[in-house]
Order: C-alpha cells, then sequence, then structure tokens
C-alpha cells in the first residue's frame, strides 16, 4: 500500500503546533535522555569546540510530521544550533530526501538527536498511515477520524499528526464533545435516559453522539432524538441498513460513523455502506514508524 497523490494533494496544510505546546514534551524527553550527567558518550569521544552537520533523511516513503519538535529538540539542547527545515509537515516524501539539515556544535547535535528523531518517526508514521487510509477511500464519502486510543501525554501530536496525514479528529478530550458509550446507557437506565439527561447537559455547543450496537439499539436512538450515532462493531450489511434508517428517516438525515477494530483491511468494506465517518484507533495505536535518520556530512 504506497502513498497516492490521486485524491490528495502532495502537501495537507496543517496550522502548525505552537511551540508553548510542545516543549514541555521536549523538555520531559530530554530529561529522560540526559538524567544526572547529560551525554557522556559524545563528552567522551567528541572535542568541545567540534563543529558538525547532520542531515535529517528519510529512508522510505512516507509523509512528514514532526518537524517543529525536531527543531526545539535541538534548540533547547544548544540554541546556536542551526536547524534548516527543507520541506514540512504533511507533506509527501521519497525515500532517500533530506528533510532538514542541522548544523551546531557536534556534542549537542548528537545529545539532540534521539529526541527529535523518536518524534519524528512516530508521528511521521501516524501520518504516513492516516494518508494511506485516507487514500483507500477517497472514493467514497466516509471521513477518517481517530480515537481517544493515544500514547498519555501525547494526544494533542498525535492528534495532529493525523490531521497531517488527511484525517480527521474524534474529540480530543472528555470535555469537548459528549460520546454516550454503552456502559453509560447501562449505568442511566436506558437510551431514551442517557440521551435527554446529555442534551439537558449540552446546551447549544456542546455536540452530542450516542453509541449503538443494534439496528434495535439504533431505532431507539433515533426515536429519542439521536442527530449522530457510533455504530459500533457493525458487519458491513448491518451497517448499510444502519446507514439506510439514517439517512430516510422523517426526522431529517442523522450523521452515522462506524466504528470497532478497523483496519486498513476492512476500511473499504466499512466505507462502501455509507457511513458519514470511520473512526479507527488503528492510526495511534498500531502505526508503524517511518524510517528517518540522521547522516554526518561534514
Amino acid at each position: 500500500m504506497s502513498i497516492s497523490a490521486a485524491h490528495e494533494p502532495a502537501t495537507v496544510v496543517e496550522p502548525p503546533l505552537n511551540d508553548v505546546l510542545l516543549l514541555p514534551l521536549i523538555q520531559a524527553a530530554l530529561l529522560e535522555d540526559l538524567g544526572r550527567r547529560g551525554d557522556v558518550t559524545s563528552q567522551a569521544t567528541i572535542p568541545a569546540d567540534k563543529q558538525a552537520t547532520l542531515t535529517l533523511t528519510v529512508r522510505d516513503d512516507g509523509v512528514v510530521c514532526g518537524l517543529d519538535l525536531a527543531r526545539l529538540a535541538f534548540a533547547q539542547v544548544d540554541p546556536d544550533i542551526e536547524f534548516k527545515a527543507h520541506t514540512q509537515d504533511g507533506a509527501a516524501v521519497s525515500k532517500g530526501e533530506v528533510l532538514a539539515t542541522i548544523s551546531g556544535n557536534a556534542r549537542n547535535l548528537l545529545t539532540a538527536e534521539r529526541t527529535a528523531l523518536n518524534f519524528m518517526t512516530h508521528l511521521s508514521g501516524i501520518a504516513t498511515a492516516t494518508r494511506k487510509v485516507v487514500d483507500l477511500v477517497a472514493d467514497y464519502p466516509a471521513q477518517i477520524t481517530c480515537t481517544r486510543k493515544t500514547i498519555p501525554g501525547l494526544r494533542t501530536v498525535q492528534k495532529y499528526a493525523v490531521r497531517c496525514g488527511g484525517g480527521r479528529n474524534h474529540r480530543l478530550g472528555l470535555d469537548d464533545a459528549i460520546l454516550i458509550k454503552d456502559n453509560h446507557i447501562a449505568i442511566a437506565g436506558n437510551i431514551a435516559k442517557a440521551l435527554q439527561q446529555a442534551q439537558q447537559l449540552a446546551g447549544h455547543l456542546i455536540p452530542i453522539e450516542i453509541e449503538v450496537d443494534t439496528l434495535e439499539q439504533l431505532q431507539q436512538a433515533i426515536e429519542a432524538g439521536a442527530e449522530l450515532v457510533l455504530l459500533d462493531n457493525m458487519a458491513p450489511e448491518t451497517l448499510r441498513k444502519a446507514v439506510a434508517l439514517c439517512k430516510n428517516h422523517p426526522s431529517g438525515r442523522i450523521k452515522t460513523e462506524a466504528s470497532g477494530g478497523i483496519t486498513p483491511d476492512s476500511v473499504v468494506a466499512v466505507a462502501q455502506t455509507g457511513v458519514d465517518f470511520i473512526a479507527m484507533g488503528y492510526l495511534t495505536h498500531s502505526t508503524t514508524a517511518l524510517d528517518i535518520g540522521m547522516d554526518f556530512t561534514a
């Protein structure tokens, strides 16, 4: 499954995250790496005044993400290091392409190298996987979304990587949308009660989505006034029936989102059912890092 430009532009232009959001991640990673004595290997093997240039090079085709995190990793170690990016987050890149050139004190370059690469390989892997999935369903109306199944502390940048790959974000946290799941329904008593209580709290600015597992539950949700339903773990044939119920209901078109263990192998069959959104935890918890390396040039 290769990166395709048939349906998507070569670069997804996503507003970069502010450095204020990124710095705590970089500082925590560097503190973990530096420990109590710093980079003893570089101190032991490289003269203190040695200057060097490294290139950040991608070793496989993909979509780049995390350049600002890499830049900040070097800047936190040594503000005199020069970081020159040759591309931008969201760009499709080819094996062997130089993403950035970094010059400065050799010891400090090597001290920041792993932190920069850890963020870039991980986030570029998410962006690459997202772009592949978006390409797979480009002929269908469904939009790809991620979930809250993220690494603790990294949700903001992981969801940013999904956007760089052409996907969309589901809710960012528990506070920006109401998602009524099976346990909420069970404890509240039934679908109608859970939805009514959510509507009373939400006001007009908080969206409400309710999860259903069967067509019977879907009918109950529709009758209770649902406007967005999460169709969880439904087979494609059941999904088609669910989508038809929502599209044709006299109350108006109800938006549908499919979820439940969806992977690149199953996503096309899900998209063919006509759902509006496809939620994929896979994008943030099961993707492979993009191979990116640092090479000494001078």
